[in-house]
């Protein structure tokens, strides 16, 4: 008789390949998106993130990358226009990535488009939420 273990191993092996094509077909869709816009995923992806004004370090994290990355990442998108570096008002050697009203602008198109071919799109809002809430729990460690 199969133990649980030995029947659960098959199900998770099928969970992280399906979260792996979600998350392919996710990066896929933000690097059409982005490229329609004239950035690359990863400012595409730095967009996204800048929810607020936060540090170098913070965006690396929330893009899951290297600092170093989202310096030459941010470096492109102050080039553009899009951000400016500010002092940050808690820390002085630290300096807040911020959007300016053109990346804010550029942020939000960005969203609207990511929003219209989501590979998300199939799911009720309430489907959302409960997968929202499964990967969050899935992510507690």
């Amino acid at each position: 008789m199969a133990t649980e273990r030995e029947t659960q191993a098959p199900t998770d092996r099928v969970l992280c390949g399906l979260v792996k094509v979600l998350a392919n077909q996710i990066e896929a869709n933000i690097r059409a998106r982005a490229a329609a816009l004239g950035l690359t995923a990863s400012q595409g992806t730095a967009l996204c993130e800048l929810t607020r004004p936060m540090t170098l370090r913070e965006l690396a994290e929330r893009m899951g990358c290297e600092p170093s990355n989202a310096t030459f990442v941010a470096d492109r998108l102050e080039e553009q226009g899009y951000l400016e570096r500010h002092p940050h008002p808690d820390d002085r050697r630290a300096k807040q990535l911020v959007l300016t009203p053109k990346g804010t602008e550029l942020r939000e198109r960005l969203l609207e488009l990511l929003s219209e071919n989501s590979p998300l799109a199939p799911l009720a809002p309430e489907e959302r939420d409960v997968l929202r809430q499964l990967l969050t729990r899935a992510l507690i460690r």
